[in-house]
């Protein structure tokens, strides 16, 4: 009875250490586990129906790029040649009026960053908070995009490429990423565009 009582004694320490190795030491030093808070965020950024400043630029990009796809997905689906003016107007409607549901902020390097699909600087070791204002914010602004700049133009710079639409929607004069501006649009103008 003592070698079988020696044997499960040495079977369940053995346990324990493989699964501690795979687990983790919840005893181990707290300095060598790293922990990633979510972001804060400020009241604007909470509670204003309005993209704040700091994350027009990466929205911009986020639209630009849900734009391209749908576009790219829709001329697929006809064969890649151009679009009637109606299949764009559609497809433009149904790229704002998404779920936008997969972008969200996160904190990198202490700057908050928009975060999704199509775009840069994406951290697997960060926390991102989705869902929230969020997917209104970006719907909003990319139906303000779309009136402003009207269905064609924006179809025509498609038609050119994905630097084509970027730089009419995000770079150009009044865009959320102009290079040379102080802080982008005044803070009315920026309300203005997005109404």
């Amino acid at each position: 009875m003592q070698p079988a009582l020696v044997a499960w004694l040495a079977l369940s320490l053995l346990a324990r250490t493989v699964a501690q190795d795979m687990c983790g030491d919840p005893s181990a030093d707290p300095a060598q586990s790293r922990s990633v808070p979510a972001p804060r965020l400020s009241p604007e950024e909470r509670l204003s129906p309005h993209m704040p400043e700091s994350l027009r630029c990466d929205a911009c990009h986020a639209i630009a790029f849900q734009i391209e796809e749908q576009l790219l997905k829709a001329e697929g689906k006809v064969g890649r040649k151009a679009l009637s003016e109606s299949d764009y107007m559609e497809v433009l409607e149904r790229s704002c009026s998404q779920g936008w549901e997969s972008y969200g902020v996160q904190e990198l390097d202490g700057k908050k960053r928009l975060a999704g699909p199509g775009l840069l600087r994406q951290e697997p070791m960060t926390v991102m908070v989705t869902g929230g204002p969020w997917p209104g914010r970006l719907s909003k602004m990319c139906h303000s995009y779309v009136g402003e700049q009207g269905e064609t133009q924006i179809y025509r710079a498609h038609q050119r490429g994905p630097a084509a639409l970027q730089e009419l929607l995000c770079h150009g004069e009044k865009g959320a990423c102009a290079s040379g501006k102080a802080g982008g649009p005044s803070p009315h103008k920026a309300l203005q565009n997005e109404l």
